[in-house]
């Protein structure tokens, strides 16, 4: 796993030089921006669960034959096998933000995963479909779009740091279509 210094220092010396010029910029850049990136990475981390089974809830909702007898929710240890490896996606990819960086998410998440899924019989769309959810629901945390009629009782305000926040959101939202693309 690579952080935005690692990444640099490997690069420097890769090509036998000082780190110096656009890495500079760049690693300054991911410094200043440093407060944001936490702050974002809390407020995925923090709702996580909610993020996951509202997800994997609205999957269900829009293929009810998942929990029937044979789906793939169905019985219990396969729904809790569900919502497990949505926490675990979910987890990587605030591990990648946090790094700046996606090799975590790539090595330890995505590396295999479709292979996985295909010889346990987990159909690729519905993975995708709970995959898209929980992307609308992190950027919307991490926004601080969510409201309290979206969230109802489980409404949680996260303090964030004010500002633009569009970079960080399209590297998270990188990261979702990064798995999106895995499972496709």
């Amino acid at each position: 796993m690579l952080d935005a210094f690692s990444r640099a220092v490997v690069t420097a010396d890769a090509s036998t030089s000082c780190i110096g010029g656009s890495s500079l910029e760049q690693l300054k850049k991911f410094v200043s921006e440093g407060n944001k990136r936490l702050d974002a990475v809390n407020a995925v981390s923090s709702n996580a669960s909610c993020i996951v089974s509202d997800a994997i809830a609205g999957m269900i909702c829009e293929n009810t034959g998942l929990i029937q007898a044979g789906g793939n929710c169905y019985p219990n240890r396969r729904m809790a096998a569900c919502l497990r490896d949505g926490e675990i996606v979910l987890r990587y990819i605030t591990y990648a933000l946090l790094a700046g960086d996606a090799s975590v998410l790539d090595d330890r998440c995505l590396n295999g995963l479709k292979e996985t899924y295909t010889a346990l019989g987990v159909p690729a769309t519905s993975a995708v479909r709970a995959v898209q959810i929980m992307k609308a629901a992190s950027l919307a945390h991490i926004n601080g779009t969510n409201t309290p009629g979206q969230a109802g009782g489980r409404y949680k305000k996260m303090e964030m740091i004010q500002g633009d926040c569009s970079a960080i959101t399209a590297e998270a939202a990188s990261y979702f279509d990064r798995v999106i693309a895995a499972l496709s």
